[in-house]
């Protein structure tokens, strides 16, 4: 299994990536993070019931086409700590845009088509789970929680 590990100034949140449930998304993200385009330049930037980041608002745009296909009939429900990528009103237009639950979300899994779920945090993972609800705190707050970097393990 891999991991997606995204480090901020607060500490890495690591999240499983589910390759079965998400095969396109997955290799789509994948490949974003091993280009380097979020590293010190996305933050987290939305912070109700999801905390929200990617390359929206940014100098940087992604080389690659977006998705072409929406995989939120394949994959698991938006339950707390899970993460799926965002997209506009067109279901099959997901780029480089990704939310991490904050709750259970399950009206997302067909809401504008769905929001597939690619990783999410492990049973037990304090850890990633306490940074979450840190970060939409903050994000609230109005403070900068940025992204330092971004990789994938294993």
């Amino acid at each position: 299994m891999s991991t997606l590990v995204i480090k901020t100034g607060l500490g890495d949140l690591r999240f499983t990536l589910l390759p079965s449930m998400a095969p396109e998304t997955v290799a789509h993200i994948v490949k974003l993070v091993e280009a380097k385009l979020f590293d010190g330049v996305a933050k987290w930037y939305r912070s109700d019931f999801v905390i929200q980041t990617g390359l929206y608002g940014t100098s940087v745009t992604s080389p690659y086409p977006p998705l072409s296909v929406n995989e939120s009939s394949l994959s698991i429900s938006n339950l707390p700590y899970t993460v799926s990528v965002a997209h506009h009103d067109v279901p099959d237009c997901g780029d480089s845009e990704f939310f991490v639950n904050l709750e259970s979300n399950v009206h997302l899994d067909e809401a504008y088509g769905g929001y597939a779920v690619f990783a999410r945090a492990e049973e037990g993972d304090n850890v990633t789970r306490g940074l979450c609800g840190e970060i939409a705190r903050r994000v609230k707050g109005g403070e900068l929680v940025q992204i330092i970097e971004m990789t994938v393990e294993g």
